[in-house]
């Protein structure tokens, strides 16, 4: 603490990433990454973008959202990308979510939500999951100033339809509706077809899951073009070179690569459909979840118990030890090698 801090720097409480472990031999599943390469298109691209290191990187990354825009039907100038869906998502905070009334978010949720919002003095209310970990709509339907909601959730990776979503849209025409879908690719629908119906509807994700470029950063919201325009002035006025010209060609590469995209989904989500029948036979409840993590605990165990269990047998999985999810583990689902891992040390804990 120093005696220069600000009083926005005092009242924070910084979000808290998962943990990068430098250990041999360890299997780490508490981060979602996807465990498998990235494209090898993407991999030619960066390394022939190397030779415009020495120039600034197009502040628009004109042809990053050109391709994002082909790939999801709409305009180029309906798109915005950032430095990962984080940082879309803190323009879209200071942007578009701080107004009168109240945010609403769920409860449980993505944890840098309520980070953002005392970072950027924005009120919130929380809108508890049901007993089941679902997000009721009807439960939204009171007043406020805006609407964030994750689809699929985190951490509990339950999955709204895109109807549901469209009439938490059309019960708020006068609130912003921003959809979080940073897991959408493995199993969920996306709310980016209602974009062109609905002017009050954001949809952001991420190229760091599905994509498999978590350490490249690069993100993505699609709406219609006045909210755009208002992201793009918030990040004209922090950064103007949010993606350098590696993510930039990166992203465009990935983007392009169907065929690895759908084989690598394909397999994560076979991967996590067996992870959830052999999890449920050692006594685990798993929480229906339509992302490459799932949400489970042992009626026997506590949740720390099981997390620190497991580290000393070299698996790596996110515990939360907040209310109501404290006897849950969030597991990545790693390759069919590391699930079995996994699923092989299990036994000795419960």
């Amino acid at each position: 603490m120093s005696r220069f801090w600000s009083s926005v720097v005092h009242d924070l409480s910084p979000y808290v990433p998962g943990e990068q472990p430098k250990i041999h031999d360890l299997v780490k599943l508490n981060t979602n990454e996807n465990p498998y390469d990235p494209s090898p298109h993407v991999l030619a691209a960066i390394a022939a973008a190397t030779d415009r290191l020495r120039f600034y990187p197009d502040p628009g990354a004109t042809v990053l959202r050109e391709a994002i825009a082909t790939r999801y039907g709409v305009a180029a100038d309906e798109v915005f990308v950032g430095n990962g869906s984080d940082e879309v998502l803190a323009h879209t905070f200071q942007g578009l979510l701080k107004q009168d009334a109240p945010l609403l978010f769920p409860d449980i949720t993505y944890s840098f939500y309520p980070v953002y919002s005392r970072l950027y003095g924005i009120r919130t209310e929380e809108v508890p999951l049901d007993a089941a970990m679902q997000v009721q709509i009807a439960d939204f339907r009171r007043p406020c100033g805006a609407i964030l909601l994750p689809n699929p959730n985190a951490p509990t990776g339950v999955a709204l339809p895109r109807a549901a979503i469209e009439a938490l849209v059309s019960e708020h025409p006068d609130q912003l509706v921003v959809i979080d879908e940073a897991y959408v690719d493995f199993g969920a629908e996306s709310a980016v077809p209602l974009v062109p119906r609905h002017d009050n509807l954001l949809v952001i994700q991420t190229f760091s899951k599905s994509r498999a470029l978590a350490g490249l950063r690069v993100g993505f919201a699609i709406g219609q073009r006045p909210l755009i325009e208002a992201l793009e002035r918030v990040k004209d006025s922090f950064n103007s070179y949010p993606l350098d010209c590696l993510a930039i060609a990166g992203g465009v590469a990935a983007i392009k690569d169907e065929a690895w995209f759908e084989q690598t989904r394909g397999r994560i989500i076979a991967s996590r459909e067996k992870l959830v029948r052999d999890l449920s036979g050692l006594g685990f409840e798993v929480v229906p979840s339509m992302a490459n993590f799932v949400f489970a605990r042992h009626p026997g165990h506590s949740g720390a118990e099981l997390a620190a269990g497991l580290r000393r047998h070299g698996v790596l999985v996110r515990h939360f030890a907040k209310p109501r999810i404290g006897d849950f583990l969030r597991i990545t689902v790693g390759t069919e090698d590391q699930c079995s891992r996994l699923i092989a040390v299990a036994p000795e804990l419960v």
